[in-house]
């Protein structure tokens, strides 16, 4: 019995067709698909920036150097008539003072608070996860919605707090927390303390177990004492978390508004007017927008002007 050969022009149809070889790509191919990626991944957030911050920001430049009303009004140049207006107003500053003031404490009290807590919760024993989060709590309750519960508690009339020192026999009548320009300084402080202290505990906190444990195990060789290791050990090393805290705790000290806003209003007699809120009460109460914008355009350059010698001082303690 003979096989038939198989027919090689069905075999050749029913073979699939070879598909020609790809070239290598080359490196600067490769290069221009990571870069045309790399621009596809960064698009989303310039977009955002752009409109967001960019177009805004110009915006407010075209009105601190034009007479923009909030309301009904005529529109035109008159450079630089609001900065002069700014730097010639009797409330800027008495609310400069209060706000550097205000900053110098808020960021020693809080840094130094933090730095206490993020010690005393560094080693994991029982119940450090417990005290770690009761810390860290207040951090995730918005400023102004805490301050509206600080308002309350201080309340010399529905609050819990005032009536403690006239029940204990320490004062005649109830104590007014925000009644003087030093309580409500306080007050504020103690508020700000309370919300932030846990949050800057964290950033410490990671800072600290980042340390490695073998410097600490060679310094207690060496016969070193728990003050010696803390400052020749722990400060040097925790440098960078503490650059980070002190740089965030300045700058939201500076830009202070929620909780004067809520708790104080600006009283008593002006005392605790911050610089945010002197550019609240121009645009939404005065209906200036352009000399808000020119004393907005003042305290941006101010701020970057700090952050550029904030981070120039880092630098230079960092260098060998």
């Amino acid at each position: 019995m003979q096989v038939k050969a198989p027919d090689r022009a069905a075999a050749a149809h029913r073979a699939p067709p070879r598909r020609p070889a790809r070239r290598p790509r080359t490196a600067a191919s490769r290069w221009r698909s990571r870069r045309l990626q790399g621009l596809g991944y960064a698009a989303p957030t310039a977009v955002f920036v752009v409109v967001f911050f960019l177009l805004p920001l110009l915006l407010v430049g075209q009105m601190s150097l034009s007479d923009w009303p909030l309301l009904a009004g005529d529109q035109g140049a008159n450079a630089p008539k609001n900065y002069t207006d700014v730097a010639g107003g009797t409330l800027l500053w008495p609310a400069v003072r209060f706000t550097l003031l205000y900053t110098a404490i808020v960021t020693v009290v809080l840094l130094a608070l933090a730095l206490l807590l993020a010690l005393l919760v560094q080693r994991s024993r029982p119940g450090t996860g417990f005290f770690r989060t009761v810390y860290f709590l207040p951090g995730a309750l918005g400023l102004a919605s805490a301050s509206l519960l600080f308002w309350g508690l201080y309340s010399p009339t529905t609050g819990p707090l005032s009536g403690i020192p006239e029940r204990l026999g320490l004062t005649d009548e109830p104590v007014s927390f925000l009644g003087t320009p030093t309580s409500a300084l306080v007050s504020t402080v103690f508020l700000v303390v309370w919300k932030f202290a846990g949050f800057y505990m964290l950033i410490l906190l990671v800072g600290l177990q980042g340390i490695p444990q073998e410097v600490y195990e060679a310094a207690r060789t060496d016969g070193a004492s728990r003050g010696q290791i803390f400052r020749s050990i722990t400060l040097p090393l925790l440098r960078p978390s503490l650059a980070l805290s002190l740089l965030l705790c300045v700058t939201g000290s500076l830009l202070a508004f929620d909780q004067f806003y809520v708790l104080t209003k600006g009283g008593p007699d002006n005392s605790t007017v911050t610089v945010v809120q002197l550019i609240y009460r121009e645009a939404f109460q005065r209906l200036n927008l352009g000399t808000a914008a020119a004393l907005s355009i003042i305290v941006l350059a101010a701020l970057l002007l700090l952050n550029f010698l904030q981070f120039r001082g880092l630098r230079r303690t960092d260098a060998p």
